[in-house]
């Protein structure tokens, strides 16, 4: 039968039934899981990483957990705990230093900026590369006032997730791919009207006559265009 626990323990609190060579292998494997926790983030890709950088990203998770278990866990002493904080914070420390003086590393871990549209154009090659939707592309885009992409002069996505944005000034707007949802489900394959449609993979705008059926983006050889705004 259970012992019943014995409030203020603390043998209990701090250490547990463990022994206190029990710490140094707590260390070890929070620096371990620092490493785990880092590379999964890097592999989820920036979307899962906006305004926090990763190293931030990676010592919340492993503060917060180290932070929650000893809170209602009586078998988790707290002497565990401070060492997870301990090399939680010295790991990060570390490795913000150093990526700091190595910015290969630096790139490596937290990405680069990366061109997505550049004169209203999607830079498709650079934009698949990367863990971003066309439809979350556009809805950011939306969110600032953009209506199609012709306004765009650049937009770059960051290596914090956000994505910056660069606009014609109104004089220099030419003609682009509407971003409107109304508006992109009015594609089409036949070109029956002469005028300026834009392809909706890339944004490429080419002029057609009205009498094309499924004509190729020179860009991007899709197929599937709407009317340019």
């Amino acid at each position: 039968m259970q012992e019943p626990i014995k409030p203020f323990d603390w043998e209990r609190i701090l250490i547990h039934d463990f022994p206190w060579l029990y710490l140094g292998e707590v260390a070890f494997r929070t620096a371990f899981m620092f490493v785990v926790v880092l590379l999964a983030l890097k592999v989820s890709g920036k979307r899962e990483v906006k305004q926090l950088s990763v190293y931030e990203l990676v010592l919340l998770i492993g503060l917060g957990s180290a932070a929650g278990d000893p809170m209602f866990y009586d078998d988790v002493p707290l002497s565990a705990a401070v060492v997870v904080f301990v090399v939680m914070m010295t790991c990060y420390k570390f490795i913000t230093r150093y990526s700091d003086k190595h910015p290969r590393v630096r790139e490596a871990i937290e990405g680069k900026p990366v061109y997505v549209i550049q004169n209203g154009c999607i830079e498709t090659k650079n934009f698949d590369d990367e863990d971003l939707g066309q439809d979350e592309l556009f809805s950011e885009l939306r969110q600032i006032g953009v209506e199609h992409l012709g306004q765009v002069r650049l937009a770059i996505l960051e290596p914090s997730g956000q994505l910056s944005v660069f606009q014609f000034s109104p004089d220099e707007t030419k003609p682009g791919l509407p971003i409107m949802p109304h508006l992109l489900r009015l594609q089409t394959e036949v070109i029956a009207v002469g005028g300026k449609y834009a392809c909706t993979h890339c944004g490429d705008v080419q002029a057609f006559e009205g009498t094309e059926t499924k004509p190729s983006c020179p860009s991007c050889e899709q197929h599937k265009w709407v009317k340019a705004t």
